[in-house]
């Protein structure tokens, strides 16, 4: 019976480096069912959700001791209750954000949606520069989970607030299909 399992694997970025972090998991029967890849800066992260006989969970590690001597940073962790099961009959929303960049929109706007029981299903943040004068400008793109005990119409103006506080755009829709 396969076992689920989150792996992380961060460290310095080179070529190579995806195929080095799946082979193990293909050469112990494992498969990868979903994964976030990407560079930040100049490091690397891996974020899988993967499934593996149970009977090479305990030799997992030992299959990475190469990266990991390397100085790559490994984490498996076994899955519980799957997230569809847990949040059903939760409804999905898409938040998109864009203004000026400034510390603490991500805090804000992540504080806003946990006191209203709302869980974030996936988000992407970044900066770029503005087209004539240069100054970074903050985008971010999440999609969240909302409990039926919260009303659409509350924590989006809650959201809105946060928007005005700290001189963003805040749009919240339906996930796009």
């Amino acid at each position: 019976m396969p076992t689920t399992i989150v792996l992380t694997l961060t460290g310095p970025d080179r070529v190579g480096l995806v195929e080095a972090a799946t082979k193990p998991l293909l050469d112990r029967g494992g498969n990868v069912e979903t994964s976030r890849m990407t560079r930040l800066g100049g490091a690397f992260a891996i974020l899988m959700l993967a499934t593996v006989p149970a009977e090479q969970l305990n030799r997992l590690p030992e299959a990475f001791e190469s990266l990991i001597a390397q100085g790559y940073k490994l984490t498996l962790s076994q899955t519980d209750l799957p997230q569809a099961e847990r949040h059903a009959g939760w409804s999905p929303y898409q938040i998109e954000v864009r203004g000026a960049d400034q510390e603490g929109i991500i805090h804000h706007i992540a504080q806003t949606l946990a006191q209203r029981g709302i869980t974030i299903e996936s988000m992407d943040t970044g900066t770029s520069a503005a087209a004539m004068s240069g100054d970074p400008l903050f985008s971010m793109t999440a999609l969240v989970l909302a409990p039926p005990s919260a009303p659409r119409e509350d924590w989006a103006a809650a959201l809105e607030q946060v928007g005005r506080e700290m001189n963003v755009d805040i749009v919240v829709a339906q996930p796009k299909p």
